[in-house]
């Protein structure tokens, strides 16, 4: 437990039970981090009254910490919004970071100003003008420049109108790009009305403008004016023969907003597409570090409050692929808008593929930063979801404990990147410290082995192990684990009944669905691991079996039943040779292998010594793993 200094201390003992926000900083004043409270002093003591064992992140920052300031405010809903802002002008290196992608272009109409402009910028000011965007797809912005300039005849001049007024107009006008309002060739009126179109062509609602155009063109052709009816014609034309926006899952009509969220380990990805009657219109995101410890709803709070919540253009519904941190306070802040959190149909489909597109830009950032080799399956991101894991589990292990009738005990250990196995990481183990049939004995020593070794060569580590089994056996690698000092490590276990998976920590199994691809994945890795595994077993059994009649043979120690094996390759080898080519192996004459073939052919032979017997016997007993040993490949992890 850290100790307060005795000014801050002084200051905690002063503090409202009232809502507000908290600063902490360090030596200098610099803010370390900015955090709200529903009752302030609670709060800050909080800090001062827990060890934070579970929180490296939390302890690093109260070491730092040397100073405290607090900001009361009249509500939750005040300190929220405050929050925010303390956090965008300190920027503290403790608090959630939002990457800012300020570089992306924004299409900006001044409707502020009397006669509109619609132009491109990068920067967010809040001085009244509509703002759409941001466009991450530069040429979709000029694609929608070209087309609103095309269609629309919004002037192009920088004069602040009406108070600067040329004398005669532009190029524009000769050419028909403009109707010259600079020398009120065309009205106000007439020109905010063209402006509002604009808006609603940004906006998304081209079927809108459509209908008002065509109205227009029917009045003027029934005022006789031709000419006007001509105009708007070709407009009409224009508008009709515009590409649709990407149509996506129809949900009852509206407007919504769709959050989609992907993590692993300390970064995140949020998106958010943007849905105006049915169509897709733009996406947005955003990259979030030093998450460290913060769990997955105040992640996403974070952002909404951060990022959502400022925004000048929201629509009617709000959909998030989890409930979140602080929801109620959030929903109170977002008047006309209705937050949901789909669990299936339409909107669930819709959150489906916002996360596709937060996946598909981590995994982005990952391949450009070098941080991975390959992008990882979609499978790979849905088992982490399932699981409630913070980290994407690009690696896993899977170990498999096989065994027949306690003898033979093997274990192996898979490994699979991205969703693929990686059969040069395959490692495969003799038991060596358990007797008989002990799965959670069996199941110690091998994560033991396995994981020493990795530390002690300083190789990777798995983002996520499996354990083929139940409880029992995921209590045991997890001994070991945290004997080891690994206890971080992520570890899970499937049972082969149910499909069950056991998470550390919660006492019920969780039962993922038939169809998930995580589930698949993980039975895949499971089947693996269990095919290595039998495998190795087999061919156990079948080398002791068949080296039996070389170690019933009196006289042939190991060193000349590997010297015979490794001429003739097998003991059918051994029995299909002549004396003579017995002989020429090191260590044999013609007597001896006169011997080996009378025993193997079930012809009698002289009785050896007593001493050649006992000895014989000897080493069939304590030589024999070394015998069999000696057959198989060097793939134990830990020989």
């Amino acid at each position: 437990m850290i100790e307060a200094p005795e000014h801050v201390a002084l200051k905690i003992a002063h503090l409202p039970e009232s809502p507000g926000v908290y600063l902490w900083k360090d030596a200098q004043g610099v803010v370390l981090y900015v955090g709200k409270a529903k009752r302030l002093r609670s709060r800050v003591r909080s800090y001062y009254t827990s060890d934070h064992q579970e929180s490296v992140k939390t302890r690093a920052l109260m070491r730092q910490v040397r100073d405290l300031e607090t900001i009361v405010v009249p509500s939750e809903a005040h300190a929220l919004i405050l929050e925010a802002n303390l956090i965008k002008e300190h920027h503290p290196r403790f608090n959630i970071a939002l990457r800012d992608d300020k570089s992306y272009p924004y299409i900006k109409v001044t409707v502020q100003e009397p006669f509109p402009r619609v132009l491109v910028t990068r920067r967010l000011v809040n001085d009244g003008g509509r703002y759409f965007g941001p466009y991450t797809d530069v040429g979709a912005m000029r694609r929608a420049l070209n087309v609103v300039k095309r269609i629309f005849t919004v002037r192009s001049c920088n004069h602040d109108m009406p108070r600067e007024m040329p004398e005669r107009p532009c190029l524009d006008y000769h050419i028909g790009r403009c109707k010259a309002p600079c020398i009120l060739a065309q009205t106000q009126a007439e020109y905010r009305a063209m402006i509002d179109e604009v808006v609603l062509y940004l906006d998304g609602r081209a079927d809108e403008v459509t209908r008002r155009v065509r109205e227009r063109m029917e009045e003027a052709a029934a005022r006789l004016d031709f000419e006007r009816a001509a105009e708007l014609r070709d407009v009409l034309h224009h508008l009709e023969r515009l590409e649709e926006p990407t149509v996506v899952v129809e949900v009852d009509g509206g407007d919504r907003d769709v959050i989609g969220y992907a993590r692993d380990g300390n970064e995140a990805c949020v998106t958010i597409l943007r849905i105006r009657a049915g169509k897709l219109l733009a996406r947005d995101h955003q990259f979030l570090e030093n998450l460290e410890e913060e769990p997955d709803p105040a992640v996403l709070a974070a952002y909404l409050v951060r990022a959502y919540l400022p925004a000048e253009e929201r629509a009617a519904e709000l959909l998030v692929p989890f409930d979140f941190d602080d929801r109620e306070l959030i929903e109170g802040s977002l008047p006309g808008t209705r937050v949901w959190v789909p669990q299936r149909g339409a909107r669930r489909q819709l959150i489906d593929l916002a996360e596709q597109n937060a996946r598909h830009l981590l995994e982005e950032q990952k391949l450009a930063t070098f941080e991975a080799d390959e992008r990882a399956a979609d499978p790979v991101y849905e088992l982490q979801r399932e699981l409630g894991l913070q980290t994407v589990p690009r690696s896993l292990v899977c170990f498999d404990i096989s065994t027949a009738q306690g003898t033979d005990t093997v274990a192996s250990c898979v490994w699979f990147e991205n969703g693929r196995p990686k059969r040069a990481e395959y490692r495969k183990f003799k038991i060596k410290t358990v007797e008989g049939t002990d799965d959670f004995a069996s199941m110690r020593e091998v994560v033991t082995r396995y994981f020493q070794r990795r530390v002690e060569e300083e190789k990777p580590l798995p983002d996520l192990v499996v354990i083929d089994g139940g409880k029992g056996q995921l209590a045991a690698a997890r001994g070991a684990l945290e004997a080891l000092g690994l206890g971080r490590l992520q570890t899970i276990s499937l049972a082969k009944r149910e499909e069950e998976v056991f998470i550390p920590g919660r006492s019920e199994s969780l039962r993922l669905s038939r169809r998930s691809p995580g589930l698949r994945l993980l039975q895949r890795a499971r089947d693996e691991a269990h095919r290595f595994a039998i495998t190795y077993n087999r061919k156990r059994r079948a080398m002791r079996t068949v080296t039996s009649e070389l170690l019933r043979i009196p006289g042939i120690g190991p060193q000349r039943r590997r010297a015979l094996l490794q001429a003739f390759g097998s003991v059918q080898g051994v029995r299909e040779a002549s004396e003579a080519e017995i002989a020429k192996v090191p260590g044999f004459s013609l007597a001896t292998a006169r011997r080996v073939l009378d025993a193997l052919h079930g012809r009698s032979t002289p009785a050896a010594s007593t001493d050649n017997v006992e000895t014989g016997v000897g080493v069939t007993q304590t030589e024999q793993p070394s015998a069999a040993a000696s057959l198989s490949p060097p793939t134990d992890a830990s020989s």
